[in-house]
């Protein structure tokens, strides 16, 4: 098994990335911690996974972050996958600046708050790795309102710390996903896109499969597969740089 020992939290558990994320680092075995604000979530990705801690913190709140690692201690992977507000479906001339500036402002304070607190921690001991999410819409995605600047903002914040904590033994590096089907319901998709309906669910479904180089659209599997790669000793040369996940959706 790839992770054999490892410690890893993955913060945004009760989501559908992060409890496949969570399934997948149990498998190979690693000890894992289940972070999100909402305990039901986590109890029900924590049904299927031994021994796996739960810890109800907000990514957000930097003292509840610091008190969470400080109980959990040695930490040997660290994943982000906490939602941060998108709002998308409006053009930019169109969008208030609060529905803009959410993800931008919440997506760079959680990645950084648990990146920072890991890394700290992963560099006493000389190894470790911050994994973190998103889709890639830094490249230029239209009606996307202010996912393109939040991702950008955390793809700086990987290869930076990556050259900072480098000498030190710990590896930072993302992975762009964008569009899983798994993850795609009207419910979810109305929360950032009111006009969302059953038959427009079906239509991005099958929009996205054609954008892909593959004309495949990834699983949930097919995510989290490359998350635990990353995650094991295996991907020791990897840093500093986001692993293309979208099927080729996004062609850098």
């Amino acid at each position: 098994m790839q992770l054999t020992d490892k410690t890893a939290i993955v913060y945004g558990a009760g989501g559908s990335i992060g409890g496949a994320v969570a399934r997948a680092f149990a498998a190979e075995g690693a000890r894992v911690h289940l972070v999100g604000r909402t305990r039901k979530t986590l109890e029900a990705v924590a049904a299927g996974i031994k021994d796996a801690e739960i810890a109800v913190v907000d990514a957000l709140d930097e003292a509840a972050v610091e008190e969470h690692l400080a109980r959990v201690g040695d930490v040997d992977i660290s994943f982000n996958l906490v939602t941060r507000g998108d709002v998308q479906g409006a053009p930019l001339t169109e969008m208030p600046v609060d529905d803009f500036m959410r993800p931008v402002i919440n997506g760079a304070r959680a990645n950084f708050i648990t990146a920072r607190g890991a890394a700290r921690r992963m560099a006493e001991r000389g190894s470790g790795v911050v994994l973190t999410l998103n889709s890639g819409s830094a490249h230029g995605s239209p009606m996307m309102g202010g996912t393109g600047p939040a991702d950008a903002a955390v793809d700086t914040l990987v290869r930076n710390l990556a050259v900072e904590c480098g000498p030190r033994g710990v590896r930072a590096v993302g992975l762009w996903a964008a569009g899983i089907p798994e993850t795609l319901s009207v419910e979810k998709l109305s929360a950032v896109n009111p006009a969302i309906d059953e038959n427009a669910v079906q239509g991005i479904v099958e929009g996205l499969a054609g954008m892909r180089m593959t004309r495949r659209n990834p699983t949930l599997a097919d995510v989290a597969a490359t998350a635990v790669f990353l995650a094991s000793d295996h991907a020791a040369g990897i840093t500093g740089t986001f692993v293309n996940v979208t099927g080729g959706m996004v062609p850098r």
